[in-house]
């Protein structure tokens, strides 16, 4: 379809909200604490619809050769976000502060990192392996002049972090040459690259970024902006990205708006666009607004345009943003991440109340909940878990094992703060459980009476397809065990979830602005393949061969009647 321009007030400044939310939410359990001393075996909720599940978890993806010289550190058993995106037109400066705008969102992805500048009509790019601060330096920098820039850190799912696969991508085709940054993950990316490749498309990568270029490449349309629309229009899933050409600067989001872009100002009139406002606070740029779902932003010397991309649906932003991902720092979707914690927290004290001596957090993300249930319960909060910042992703373990090494290596318990205690934990989220597990029993070893895990989200029970690296839905604990059995399994003293109809209510009229797919199972895009890659990149993803012979890097598709009707056989026990 075409675009039409329109001047850049015209747009609303908000999207209506709906009246109600799509999926059905009464079918969802509310998960309140209890423990087993408290609550009859017969009143947990329990999968009914689903095998009796092992206790013990199933690793994710295959493991490297050498791999069993080496300690799993934990953290895979948290949603990963992909990456961060930052794009900047109009400072002399550009590629610096592209540089200091990615240190701020480095906590998006951790394993690349990489800058596009413009000068005098040439793309000019630097990407490496590994933070920020050891793919940079001043000579790097010193590569990349010009008044315009974008630039990406990188989370990969699985396998080594090749630097082929690091983005921004850089090509040339006929027209000239364009940069892009994408945040998200494409659901119909197996088909869109079939259907290239059937075309005579050659791929270097298995990044879902890539099949964009090509499809801007092919576009029969005219200008570029317009190539751009016509690309994303064949595009299903989530997609928040910048693209730079030799005298554009474009920002792109998707229809449904999954993932999060901002636009800012600096005081010398140059524009920004970042995956979240941390970034534009570090650079001294103003917030102006976000990108709207479905919106294309065009920044060049005449200015800024703003295209409709397509009809927009309801917006469906990821509620993990809130949950997890983003700092507390940031606006995210228009709200303050920081408050959506701390009420988060304050929800659970109420809701889920038990007596305490103490309340400790799992840092870095339950803190800012736990701050709320402290404050709501009337409990002092203490730093009972002092976590490590200087561990790597995996680290060698001496040949005599150490019980819980990789969590043992991140996280410290204050004996003097646990010991004799009846302790409340917050934790942001449980996905395996593994984790939980090993930091419940590391706070009984140093002496706490009883520990009682609150969480500040509902339980998993679906995996993501729009740019979180979640496991599958058979390795998510909340699909395959009742909350008692959870709070067995990780040998905690009572647990208790986010209840889902509190985090709607405390969303208010917004509540149906976001996505609760990995909550309810219900997805605003269904995947119509059998499989769907995962975010990032494939296990070893230096291998060449059919997307099928790889392993390691799809999820299995298409499971929402299974989880409908494990919700609807919850409703049915009565819970």
């Amino acid at each position: 379809m075409a675009a039409a321009a329109l001047n850049l007030p015209s747009l609303s400044s908000s999207p209506s909200p709906s009246p109600s939310l799509s999926h059905p939410t009464h079918f969802l359990p509310t998960p309140l604490s209890f423990s087993s001393k408290s609550l009859p075996k017969s009143h947990s909720f329990h999968s009914h619809s689903l095998p009796k599940p092992l206790l013990v978890a199933v690793a994710a993806a295959a493991k490297s050769p050498i791999s069993h010289f080496f300690s799993d550190d934990d953290s895979d058993d948290k949603p990963r976000e992909e990456c961060g995106v930052v794009g900047i037109y109009g400072d002399h400066e550009a590629s610096r502060l592209c540089y200091l705008a990615l240190h701020a969102l480095q906590h998006r992805g951790q394993e690349g990192a990489g800058i596009v500048s413009v000068n005098d009509d040439v793309l000019q790019s630097v990407t490496g392996v590994g933070l920020v601060s050891e793919v940079f330096n001043q000579t790097k920098l010193d590569q990349l002049p010009g008044d315009s820039a974008i630039g990406h850190v990188r989370y990969s799912t699985a396998g080594a972090s090749m630097l082929k696969n690091v983005q921004p991508f850089v090509a040339g085709y006929r027209f000239g040459s364009v940069g892009v940054a994408h945040n998200g993950n494409l659901v119909n990316y197996g088909s869109l690259r079939a259907k290239l490749e059937d075309s005579g498309s050659i791929f270097n990568t298995s990044s879902d970024t890539e099949v964009v270029l090509h499809l801007i490449a092919i576009s029969k349309q005219r200008p570029f902006l317009l190539r751009i629309v016509d690309a994303c229009e064949q595009l299903e899933g989530a997609y928040s990205m910048v693209f730079i050409t030799e005298d554009k600067l474009v920002a792109v989001r998707d229809p449904y708006g999954f993932r999060p872009l901002v636009m800012g100002r600096r005081s010398n009139g140059s524009v920004v666009f970042a995956s979240e406002t941390c970034a534009l606070d570090l650079i001294e740029a103003t917030y102006d607004r976000e990108v709207f779902p479905g919106e294309v932003l065009v920044v060049d010397k005449n200015g800024i345009q703003s295209l409709c991309l397509m009809a927009h649906p309801q917006p469906k932003s990821c509620i993990f943003e809130h949950i997890y991902f983003a700092l507390p720092n940031s606006v995210v979707f228009g709200r303050s991440v920081y408050e959506s914690r701390r009420a988060f927290g304050e929800i659970l004290a109420t809701e889920a109340p038990v007596d305490c001596d103490v309340v400790i957090a799992v840092p870095d993300s339950g803190v800012v909940a736990a701050l709320g249930y402290a404050a709501k319960a009337g409990v002092a909060f203490q730093q009972g878990l002092i976590r490590s910042h200087y561990v790597g992703r995996t680290f060698i373990e001496p040949s005599q094992r150490i019980r819980d090494f990789g969590v043992k290596l991140k996280l410290s318990p204050v004996r003097a703060v646990l010991e004799g205690k009846r302790v409340v934990v917050v934790d942001d989220s449980i996905v395996r459980g593994t984790t939980s597990s090993k930091i419940v029993r590391l706070l009984k070893e140093a002496g706490a009476k009883e520990v009682h895990m609150r969480i500040a989200s509902p339980p998993i029970i679906g995996s993501c397809y729009y740019g979180v690296d979640t496991p599958s839905a058979e390795e998510l604990i909340s699909n395959r065990m009742s909350v008692d059995e959870i709070r067995e399994f990780i040998g905690c003293d009572s647990l208790a979830f986010l209840p889902f109809d509190s985090l709607t209510k405390l969303l208010g009229n917004d509540s149906s602005n976001f996505c609760y797919a990995c909550f309810s199972g219900n997805y605003p895009v269904e995947p119509r393949e059998i499989k769907v890659k995962r975010v990032g990149d494939f296990v070893d993803d230096g291998l060449n061969g059919s997307l099928e012979s790889i392993d390691g890097g799809w999820v299995q598709a298409n499971r929402h009647q299974n989880l409908e009707n494990h919700l609807k056989v919850e409703k049915v026990g009565g819970v």
